[in-house]
């Protein structure tokens, strides 16, 4: 199957799926991960109507923002060192991987710089993998609280990731703890993107409550 024939069968999925819960499919964001895709693939998808879509590597979001479109969305997904905040402020619309104190004073400091406000997403720790990244559920709280009191990032939501297996219940546990360890003051606001599921467990996360899936390898095929 095309790169396009995957995407618009992973939007018919999500629209099946959303029809079977109750859930309006337009309240659900695909991002298409394009990490290490070649730009010809990124701009099939591009002429097709898609404008979101997401990166892990920050050199790699830079050089396609420079060659690509303008009116792409391009989100920052992968974890962000804060030597590399100061190149991607300028392109990036949402960073889904804010995780540290640190990392909140640097995106502060880059995005007043720019005279921008920076679209965030905070990011939970629920998988027991050491590969993945983000703050502890226990200190998600103050995290919120202090990115909250800068000027120059706005709080758009939560991010996760679950444990890589094929344990369906396990994963459904690690969403339930992210959508309860997230502060009600946050919960309580509208419009708010909660980033939970990929390629392999985004059913479960849009049924446990998520309304942005970050899909790659579905699309785009094994990397």
């Amino acid at each position: 199957m095309s790169i396009i024939s995957n995407y618009q069968e992973v939007r018919q999925k999500i629209q099946r799926l959303c029809a079977e819960i109750g859930k309006d499919v337009d309240d659900i964001t695909l991002v298409a991960v394009s990490k290490t895709r070649p730009i010809e693939e990124i701009e099939l998808l591009y002429q097709a109507g898609v404008r979101d879509f997401g990166e892990n590597r920050v050199q790699e979001l830079v050089e396609k923002a420079l060659l690509l479109p303008k009116d792409i969305r391009w989100h920052l997904i992968g974890h962000l060192q804060t030597n590399k905040v100061k190149q991607v402020i300028p392109f990036v619309y949402l960073i889904h991987s804010v995780d540290r104190m640190a990392l909140v004073d640097e995106v502060e400091k880059q995005s007043s710089k720019h005279g921008k406000i920076t679209d965030i997403l905070l990011q939970m720790r629920v998988a027991e993998e050491d590969t993945k990244m983000g703050c502890p559920p226990e200190e998600f709280g103050l995290l919120y609280e202090y990115a909250a009191s800068h000027s120059h990032l706005n709080i758009r939501g939560c991010m996760t990731m679950a444990t890589f297996t094929p344990d369906k219940l396990k994963i459904e546990r690690e969403f339930h703890q992210f959508f309860h360890q997230i502060p009600a003051r946050l919960k309580e606001k509208k419009n708010q993107i909660w980033s939970v599921g990929m390629s392999g467990d985004w059913e479960t996360a849009i049924q446990s409550g998520s309304n942005l899936v970050r899909i790659g390898t579905a699309i785009f095929g094994e990397r």
